[in-house]
């Protein structure tokens, strides 16, 4: 009898199932191959390593889980776990993101740098008590404008059909004070208004110019940027929070790590994007001139006053402002 029992129990233990892994739901916007979604499924077998297969990711890329807006919804309700937003969707969160994008805020990539080491720890608590856990930030880069005719200045801009990412409120801000009325459009729909001449002028990074494949329906670029633009990874607190301990170490190791090789490959790809573009035809459009680049900075100013208390906190941006000024 005691055999048997012991037979009987052995058998109950192999054939009991392994305790499943925790599969974190993972959406962006980033299309499959490119740098972003390479760099994420590195990450997620990064994660699988560490965590002996406990936890992973399953990654809907490309735009499959909607636009930011959203996903930013099935996060809300528990469809998805965790995201890899641009600062429009991080902003649906927190609006006070949107100070890392501010309109010719940011000279170059090490005054980004500085604003983030001054400010990141106030941004990790307020995304905490939004419910979310920033795992990391990554980086879009510089945001151009492309277009069919040469934009230097607001006068040209005036003359073209320009896009607004549909729902961004500091785009909007922006176009406002520079007097131009844009074409709200989701991201997905770009390129085919592209196509079909219902726009003409757009905005992006060189590298998601390349990607989302606009650069081949326009004609310029601007050599100068109007912004920084930001994105981060954030995760569901509660999902978080299911993580065993040192899995969420693991977790925060991982994706930081991960996400600073991003933010060095974006930049040097970035410029590695301006060159391919450049051989495909791209042309550099005219340089404003002294005297337009201080009309399209003090534009830039009229914006973010209109955005200063209802997205960002003045003192945040007093914070950021002084960090700047700094001596490097």
């Amino acid at each position: 009898m005691r055999r048997l029992l012991f037979i009987f129990l052995a058998a109950a233990f192999i054939a009991a199932p392994a305790r499943a892994a925790t599969e974190i739901k993972f959406a962006s916007l980033a299309p499959e191959g490119t740098t972003w979604m390479e760099v994420m499924r590195a990450l997620d077998q990064d994660v699988r390593q560490a965590t002996g297969g406990a936890v992973r990711f399953r990654i809907y890329p490309g735009g499959v889980s909607g636009n930011e807006k959203d996903v930013v919804r099935k996060l809300r309700v528990g469809q998805l776990h965790a995201a890899g937003f641009t600062g429009v969707g991080l902003g649906e969160i927190l609006p006070a993101v949107r100070l890392f994008e501010l309109p010719f805020l940011f000279r170059d990539h090490d005054e980004v740098d500085k604003a983030h080491r001054e400010l990141d720890p106030w941004y990790e608590k307020a995304f905490e008590e939004k419910g979310y856990v920033l795992l990391g930030w990554s980086e879009v880069g510089f945001a151009h404008f492309f277009s069919q005719a040469p934009v230097k200045n607001r006068a040209d801009l005036l003359r073209q059909k320009v896009w607004m990412w549909e729902g961004d409120p500091l785009a909007r801000a922006y176009f406002e004070a520079l007097g131009v009325r844009p074409i709200p459009l989701n991201v997905t729909d770009v390129l085919t208004s592209l196509q079909t001449g219902l726009i003409d002028t757009v905005y992006a990074n060189p590298l998601g110019a390349v990607a989302l494949q606009w650069f081949t329906k326009v004609r310029y670029m601007s050599p100068v940027p109007m912004a920084n633009v930001t994105g981060a990874i954030v995760v569901r607190k509660d999902a978080f929070g299911r993580l065993a301990p040192a899995h969420q170490r693991l977790l925060l190791e991982k994706t930081r790590a991960r996400m600073e090789e991003l933010r060095r490959l974006t930049r040097a790809e970035n410029g590695r994007a301006v060159e391919a573009m450049r051989k495909r035809g791209l042309r550099l459009g005219p340089a404003p001139s002294p005297g337009e680049m201080e009309e399209l900075r003090r534009i830039g100013q009229e914006a973010e006053k209109k955005v200063l208390g209802a997205l960002i906190p003045p003192g945040l941006l007093a914070r950021a402002r002084r960090a700047l000024a700094a001596p490097r």
